[in-house]
């Protein structure tokens, strides 16, 4: 092999490398982009269609969430929220206007709509429509979701709903 021959070899060498990188991770989806699918699949089931089994499928047996009260809750906890939820506002639906993943974390920002429809908070039905603002914190280890902290805008829905006085303008 001639001196002139080497840098072509080790360049295409490199080419190949780089190729090959680039071919394995457009074949498997990302860490972070499988992460995102287990956090929308649970917010559609979950949320949209009422569908609270979903817990069992993608929360891992030790669960804890946060932001929802003074203790975490475990999956039996985050079903019976649900259900109160979809019980007060059975045509709720939630739109993911944001996720971002990094690592084992993501975070969604969540539009909520729904109709006051049955007791929520000890307010009976009202029958008016609400619309408020969640975000979401999830930490996704093996495919499950392990921990999750929320923030949901519950001013927002009690003043929607005549719980608590309109701030004056």
């Amino acid at each position: 092999m001639n001196t002139r021959s080497i840098p072509v070899l080790i360049v295409s060498t490199v080419l190949l490398g780089l190729s090959l990188s680039t071919a394995s991770r457009a074949e498997a989806p990302s860490t972070e982009a499988a992460n995102k699918a287990v956090v929308r699949k649970f917010e559609d089931e979950f949320k949209n269609k009422a569908n609270h089994a979903i817990v069992d499928e993608v929360m891992a047996p030790a669960f804890q969430g946060r932001g929802f009260g003074p203790a975490p809750l475990d999956r039996e906890g985050l079903k019976q929220l649900g259900k109160m939820v979809a019980g007060a506002f059975p045509d709720v639906h939630t739109t993911i206007e944001s996720i971002v993943a990094e690592g084992d974390l993501v975070v969604t920002r969540v539009a909520v709509t729904g109709t006051h429809k049955g007791a929520f908070n000890g307010v009976p039905a009202t029958g008016k429509k609400i619309q408020f603002t969640e975000m979401h914190m999830y930490q996704v280890k093996g495919g499950k979701i392990s921990a999750l902290w929320s923030n949901v805008d519950l001013l927002a829905i009690l003043t929607q709903i005549g719980a608590v006085p309109a701030p004056r303008k």
